[in-house]
């Protein structure tokens, strides 16, 4: 099954559907939820439900706790609940609510294609009405037992799901195989650093922006297209891949658009932010 489902196959489902739009330099992004969206989506807040409070690191993992109150606040109830998540954007951000939805134990977690703009383009109506919280007092008392599993609330959150990278890793995977980074050029080469307080990149990687994912529309490019893409940049079937970006949120971006080629890779989590905490850790700069 694709990572990706399009705008008709969602219409065919009923799949519990996830608001994930954010926008790194804000506004916040239940602002843009609450002027419209897809009818039934729940809104998830990637701040505060699909990242632990910053340090190290801007977005580090949420805990599992955090993340079965948001589960059974929208209704998974199995890890294999169909779930379909979208933002107002590129993905970028629906992309890190699926990967994060992977590690603690979702099966089902699918991307819609062109997000909002194509649900609106394909003629989809939208709404301001938010639907109910599906079980929030269960998910409020019941979320402590998530190590042990679900109680009747619904599902609990299991983390550890998918692979995941330390900065130690993602140092050993820039040496051994090829280690992307999916920042702008600008920021990869140290030029300018709009959020983080050194600028530069880990020793050995690769610079391969997300922007170039997808196309004007925002739909990721075929996935032969990206299996180029990414061969040119050193990446094969053989390769091991790791990925990172400036806090672990256009890295799961760039990890679905390898898996969508055919290609997994690793996410380094902590990313660039939490790179940077160790003074003792090397910084590179310039675009080779």
């Amino acid at each position: 099954m694709s990572a990706l489902i399009t705008v008709d196959e969602l219409r065919a489902l009923s799949p519990v559907l996830v608001d994930v739009t954010w926008n790194l330099a804000g506004p916040p992004g239940k602002e843009a939820y609450d002027a419209g969206h897809l009818p039934g989506a729940y809104f998830v807040d990637l701040d505060t439900e699909l990242a632990g409070p910053p340090g190290p690191g801007r977005h580090p993992l949420p805990d599992a706790t955090t993340v079965t109150a948001t589960f059974r606040r929208i209704g998974v109830t199995a890890a294999d609940t169909p779930v379909v998540v979208y933002d107002a954007a590129n993905a970028m951000s629906a992309a890190r609510a699926r990967w994060i939805f992977r590690y603690f134990g979702l099966t089902n977690v699918r991307v819609l294609d062109g997000g909002l703009a194509a649900w609106k383009a394909a003629g989809g109506d939208v709404t301001t009405d938010a639907p109910a919280a599906v079980d929030a007092a269960d998910g409020a008392s019941g979320a402590a037992d998530a190590a042990g599993g679900a109680s009747s609330g619904g599902f609990a959150a299991s983390p550890g799901q998918l692979p995941m990278l330390d900065a130690e890793g993602a140092a050993a995977a820039a040496k051994s195989g090829v280690l992307l980074d999916a920042r702008a050029p600008e920021r990869f080469a140290g030029e300018v650093e709009p959020m983080d307080p050194v600028a530069g990149h880990i020793p050995g990687a690769v610079n391969a922006p997300t922007t170039a994912n997808v196309d004007g529309s925002g739909h990721f490019l075929p996935a032969a297209d990206l299996r180029a893409r990414f061969t040119a940049l050193g990446v094969t079937p053989d390769t091991e891949v790791a990925v990172y970006c400036g806090s672990g949120v256009t890295a799961a971006h760039e990890a679905l658009a390898l898996e969508s080629a055919g290609l997994p890779a690793t996410v380094y989590i902590g990313s660039w932010s939490e790179w940077i905490t160790n003074p003792d850790r090397p910084v590179a700069t310039g675009k080779a």
